[in-house]
């Protein structure tokens, strides 16, 4: 099922989008507009631009400027708005920069989201919370793939960030009965992506410059890697369907069902370019990155009836699409 079954569920929902003017903030704005939801965007910086996107749609409604380190300012938007959804996307992403600055990680990915689940308790009025997560979440892995019961085991700081962030949003459904899922979804990409130090934005822009890709690790590490454009619907199904005792207060694992290790992913992105003659130059200076995580999108699929829309194929020829257009090329 995609959010298409969903359609009129969104029509007048006010919805709240932390991390509103990011990568995959921007493509759930446009998801939500698009079924009639009224959004309102979190953005940290007034000097933060949205995404384009090719479509003026990505950018909300009403926009708060101000942070997740202020709980005033988040009572105050969720009153005044009246908001009854909210989709808590803000984080610091990037595990190089969490390994460098792991408090400033621990803050926003933790603080900020107790800060904001603590807002929507004291405020009331707010019928579901979907919280994005990660796989990152499992840490260094027993078994695989992952699922969604095996136990939050981070060891990195952006991992522990990932696993604690699970936890305070179950003790905030346990204890308040908060109305709130977390989604654990694999590494996602598109168009719209401007962190160039992510192998698909920075393969996709070497390859269109005509210029070798570059590989940090050595190229053999596993991951899970799903479309922004499937994230999003994703977060959409999961929050339609919170009001059923089997949703609220789960975890959800998004994923395309597709791992692939590094090396063979920058072939497909090459491919998608055109330029499957270019060899990727392989640095393998990664540091504290787990070697392998595929997580399992079973439950996904069997509670949710949820499952990606778009194939690796598809995708790729779409977020190439979009940086020809942005870039120029």
């Amino acid at each position: 099922m995609s959010t298409g079954a969903q359609d009129g569920f969104w029509q007048g929902k006010t919805v709240l989008v932390t991390g509103a003017s990011g990568f995959l903030g921007s493509w759930t704005i446009k998801a939500l507009r698009d079924k009639g939801a009224e959004t309102v965007g979190l953005v940290r910086d007034m000097r933060q631009n949205f995404n384009t996107l090719g479509d003026a749609l990505s950018e909300p409604e009403q926009i708060v400027y101000g942070s997740l380190s202020d709980p005033d300012l988040l009572r105050r938007a969720i009153a005044e708005y009246e908001v009854d959804t909210v989709l808590h996307l803000a984080a610091q992403p990037i595990v190089g920069v969490a390994l460098k600055d792991p408090v400033g990680t621990f803050e926003a990915n933790i603080r900020g989201t107790w800060n904001l689940l603590d807002a929507c308790r004291q405020t009331g009025g707010v019928d579901r919370i979907v919280v994005a997560s990660s796989d990152k979440a499992y840490g260094h892995p027993d078994v695989l793939p992952y699922t969604e019961d095996m136990p939050l085991k981070g060891s990195h700081p952006y991992d522990v960030s990932k696993s604690c962030t699970d936890l305070i949003c179950r003790t905030y459904f346990e204890t308040y009965g908060l109305p709130v899922c977390i989604t654990r979804a694999g590494n996602f990409y598109g168009g719209g992506d401007l962190n160039f130090s992510r192998i698909v934005p920075g393969t996709v822009r070497l390859a269109l410059q005509g210029k070798a890709p570059e590989i940090r690790s050595d190229g053999t590490m596993i991951r899970d890697y799903i479309y922004v454009r499937d994230v999003a619907d994703g977060y959409l199904a999961i929050a339609s369907q919170m009001h059923r005792a089997d949703v609220a207060g789960e975890a959800f694992n998004l994923s395309s069902e597709r791992p692939m290790n590094v090396l063979d992913l920058t072939r497909e992105i090459l491919a998608a370019t055109g330029r499957d003659d270019l060899e990727p130059n392989i640095l393998n200076i990664a540091k504290s990155e787990i070697q392998e995580q595929t997580v399992s999108g079973a439950k996904a699929e069997r509670i949710l009836g949820w499952r990606p829309n778009h194939t690796l194929a598809e995708a790729l020829s779409e977020t190439v699409d979009w940086y020809r257009g942005y870039l120029g090329a």
